[in-house]
Order: structure tokens, then sequence, then C-alpha cells
């Protein structure tokens, strides 16, 4: 295929996402959905009824002329077939199909290993198309693995069949961390390639003064849930005088962490933001001293990626039984996820001006090496060209 040809081809995004939520909470980043701008038109297919502004979702496929489309999910769907059966699911698959039919995208990209992958996976069948599937969570662990419910655990249950189908015809599968990999093993996969998310190069600046702020300035970012609940961070900085915590993020531990704020009596020194855009958000990393953060999911989360690329010392819970594969002790502090897991590297970072440059400059030298936003956009997109069909 000549470079007039691919320019011109067409991308066809799958995804289950409610785009106006991510743009509410400000994720949104620069051809995120088009890297190296290589369409020249994309289709984006959500697996829900959301109707998200076009006009704010532009940046997301660079210059490409932008098109949405939606598949809804019926709450019946389930039911219906019988869990998700994929004999079952053909039907529902038919629309995504025939949009692929009248779309003639020269290539198919979905973003988890849902419904979506299982869409991809008809239309590869029917018409020849070729698919790509990344993978953000490793679902033997961030799903069927965090159950709490019986409706949880069925709903686990249910994806394993769409998974093995989706993930298993996929022409190529990305995770985007390491410790997806033993999931995929598991089902027999082979044809992967660990590409790490796409971040916001462009906002993105390295923090190169590691002298204190006054008061000094602990920054934690992610989802305020059940898995990443910042409780014993909080804790921890009733303990420590002149430090200021900030917490970016919501979730249905957000008024629970208000009332613990208030209770270790430190409301006047604990910030709450529910939300900030992206761009800003990176904008600003570099101007904290830690950063500070509790995960038991399965994955490097994007909220640290982002911090670890500026340069900021890191810390945050070891994992059990196994810590994360990107976060080792050399280039982050691993605690304990209890108050005095926390506060002890927490004053270690602030009384040893040396330990915060060294562990600082080993955040930034991981994260350039593996997740730097230039370098993976120009993966991405030629990773993209090697599967584009004429």
């Amino acid at each position: 295929m000549n470079g007039l040809r691919m320019q011109a081809s067409r991308l066809l995004v799958i995804i289950p996402d409610r785009l106006s939520d991510l743009m509410c909470k400000g994720e949104i980043i620069d051809r995120y959905y088009n890297p190296g701008d290589l369409f020249r038109e994309v289709h984006i297919l959500m697996t829900n009824d959301d109707t998200p502004d076009p006009v704010a979702l532009q940046r997301t496929v660079g210059s490409a002329r932008l098109r949405l489309h939606n598949l809804p999910v019926d709450k019946r769907l389930f039911v219906q077939t019988l869990g998700w059966r994929p004999w079952l699911l053909k039907r529902w698959a038919r629309s995504a199909v025939e949009l692929a039919r009248v779309v003639r995208p020269a290539l198919v990209r979905c973003y988890g290993a849902f419904l979506n992958a299982f869409a991809a996976s008809e239309i590869k069948a029917a018409l020849g198309i070729p698919y790509l599937v990344s993978l953000h969570t490793n679902p033997d662990k961030d799903i069927r693995g965090m159950a709490k419910t019986r409706r949880e655990w069925v709903f686990g249950q249910g994806l394993k069949a769409v998974e093995k189908v989706g993930l298993g015809n996929a022409d190529l599968v990305l995770p985007v961390y390491r410790d997806i990999v033993p999931f995929l093993q598991r089902l027999g996969i082979t044809n992967y390639k660990i590409c790490y998310n796409l971040l916001d190069g462009k906002s993105l600046r390295k923090k190169t003064d590691y002298e204190l702020h006054h008061p000094i300035r602990i920054l934690s970012v992610g989802r305020q849930c059940v898995g990443k609940n910042p409780e014993m961070l909080v804790r921890a900085v009733a303990g420590i005088p002149d430090v200021v915590l900030t917490l970016i993020g919501d979730g249905n531990c957000h008024e629970y962490l208000v009332l613990i704020a208030k209770e270790a009596g430190v409301s006047d020194r604990v910030r709450f933001i529910r939300s900030l855009t992206n761009d800003r958000l990176c904008a600003t990393l570099s101007d904290h001293d830690i950063f500070a953060v509790h995960n038991d999911y399965w994955g490097i989360p994007k909220a640290v990626m982002e911090p670890m690329l500026v340069g900021l010392p890191i810390v945050v819970n070891c994992r059990k039984p196994l810590p994360v594969s990107e976060l080792t002790d050399d280039n982050c502090i691993l605690v304990e996820n209890t108050p005095e897991g926390y506060r002890t590297a927490l004053q270690q970072l602030i009384s040893d001006s040396v330990l915060r440059a060294k562990m600082g400059i080993r955040a930034r030298a991981q994260a350039e090496g593996l997740w730097n936003p230039s370098m993976t956009e120009a993966i991405f997109s030629e990773i993209y060209r090697q599967y584009l069909v004429a």
C-alpha cells in the first residue's frame, strides 16, 4: 500500500466506554484514536447509547474526519444470550458488520476485550478486515478476582467466552502493561505485544528542582473506590506537620474520605478536587514534591505513569501477593498499605533531598524507556501500518 492510500484509509474504533464520562473527567488526549495522524477518517462505534460532543472529541482523532456511531447493549442481552454465549451474540453483532460493510475500514481497533472485540471478530469473519485489541486490565485479577457480589461474579464468568473469541481471533493483542501477559498465556494467545498507554506528552513538564515547597506538596490521583482508596495515605499525613495532601479524583469512597480527613484532624491540610482535565493535571504535576497513591489492581495506572514520566518521587503500596512488575524498589518506594507505611516513606523523602532527587530521576528514566509519549505514538502508528488492508 502506498503512502497516499494509507493516508486515505479509514479506521473503525469500537469501544465500550461512554466518551461523555471521559470528557467530563478531562481524560481526552490528542490523537488517542488516531496515533501519528495516520488515518484520514475515523469512525468510533460505541457499544452504548452515549452521544458525546463530536467537536470536543475532534482532538482525539487529530486531523481526521470523525464519525460517531452507536450499537447499544440492551440490559436484557446478557439473559437473552445465556450469559453472552458467542453463538447467540451473532445477531447483536450484525449491525457492526453492516456498518463496517458501508464504512469499509482498512483496520478495526478495539479497546478492551468485551462485546466490542466480539463485534470486531464478526467483522473479520464476514469481511476479512484485520483487528487489533488493546487490553487495559487483567480480567482474571481485576474483574473476576475483584468480584464482591454474586452479580459481579456472574458478569465476570460470562465474559470468559467473549474474551476467548475476541482475543483469540485478533490479529494482534496489545496489553498495556506486563502483568496482563499471564492472562493471555492462560488463554494460549501468543500474538501479543506490550504497548503502554498513550499519554499526554504535550502538557507534561519534567521536574528539575527537588527543593521542597512550604508547605510540602503531596499529590495523589486516582479513582476513589475500593481497590484504590487512599484512606491510609490521609491518615499518614495526620502525623506529618507542614504537609498539604491534594487528592484528585472521585468515586464511591469520596464522601468517606472527606469524613476520614475530618476525623484525623487534617481537613485543613487535605484538598479534594473531584475532577481536573488531563492537560491541566499534567501541566501541574511537576509543581508537587511527592506523588503517593494506593492501588490494588493488577497493573500500573495511568495516574502513576504520568508522574513517573515527569520525575516525581513515587510512594505506592506493594500489591499482594505479587507487586506490579513495572514498580520496583529501584524506581519508587513500596510500602505496606498502612498509615505507618506511608508515613515512614514520606518522612524519608521529606528529610533526605538526595533520596528525593534520586527516586525522581530513576522514576523518569524507567518511564522514558517504556512509555515516552512520542515513542509510544510512533509504535502504535507503525503497528497500524503493518496491518492495514488495501
